[in-house]
């Protein structure tokens, strides 16, 4: 294993109340493409591929669409990706993700992979089931706390508001479909989910913008408990990214702009399961 002792001791340090950001992500990205070894930087990507999905769907429905630019993709590159996809059988191409393969024919064709589900979180369930196969154990625990997270807090949502929770669930582990077929008051997580306590208690704060801060802040526990004993390694780099993203995100966010944001995302849930792109993806 790969010991970046320069890179770490060199990182600011950062709490979860921090006000102001060392790095944004996009400069941090190009930061760790000249530090990490390939192999390890393609765990960086994984991250940001998140913002690939959101762009992916973006330039779908609009080839002129204004793209995030932390991205590890062009516009340009999903002219090409494009191009490939639709002449090519199975095209061998390092820039596209596997499962963007499943994903552009079917809403080209709008033919749905998950029926009843919006096509973001469709896309969002098959990055998430991507990045559950990764071979670092401490990446793809993340990417499976964080989702897990995400739909107990979607299920109770659907349960306060009497929707169907079945279409707002992203993904195929085994807890989502626990949650999917469960009728119980813990959804019969309470054996499977060690942090399901902690979730439903924050999802008793009637304070939304607090609600989340919460929610945060248990992935920022979850993060500095898992990577502790990681010295120096690419491990200790994805947890400062992921921690590095919830600070640029609050650094972002006033207040006031925080309390809008989930107002429209409540009255959103009442009328749809297309969720907002922050709640879906940027996690």
């Amino acid at each position: 294993m790969k010991k970046y002792y320069c890179l770490v001791a060199g990182l600011p340090e950062i709490r979860i109340d921090d006000n102001k950001q060392n790095f944004d992500l996009k400069e941090f990205k190009e930061e760790l493409r000249v530090n990490l070894s390939e192999g390890d930087f393609e765990l960086i990507k994984l991250f940001y591929r998140k913002f690939d999905n959101l762009n992916l769907i973006a330039y779908l429905k609009d080839a002129e669409a204004k793209l995030d630019d932390r991205g590890n993709l062009t516009p340009e590159d999903f002219a090409e990706i494009l191009r490939m996809v639709k002449e090519e059988e199975n095209p061998k191409d390092e820039r596209i993700p596997v499962y963007f393969k499943e994903f552009i024919p079917a809403m080209l064709d709008e033919k749905p992979l998950f029926p009843e589900m919006a096509w973001e979180d469709q896309l969002a369930t098959l990055y998430y089931d991507d990045a559950l196969k990764c071979r670092n154990e401490f990446v793809s625990s993340w990417f499976a706390f964080n989702l897990n997270v995400q739909n107990i807090l979607t299920a109770i949502n659907c349960r306060n508001y009497d929707l169907d929770l079945g279409p707002a669930i992203v993904g195929n582990s085994e807890i989502a479909n626990t949650i999917r077929e469960s009728n119980s008051k813990d959804f019969g997580l309470a054996a499977m989910f060690p942090y399901l306590d902690d979730v439903l208690h924050i999802s008793e704060e009637a304070n939304l913008y607090e609600r989340e801060r919460r929610i945060d802040a248990l992935r920022w526990k979850w993060l500095e408990e898992h990577s502790f004993f990681k010295y120096f390694t690419v491990e200790k780099v994805f947890a400062y990214l992921l921690q590095l993203e919830m600070i640029e995100r609050w650094v972002k966010l006033s207040q006031e702009t925080g309390l809008k944001i989930f107002r429209d995302f409540v009255q959103e849930l009442q009328h749809s399961f297309e969720f907002p792109e922050e709640f879906k993806l940027n996690k």
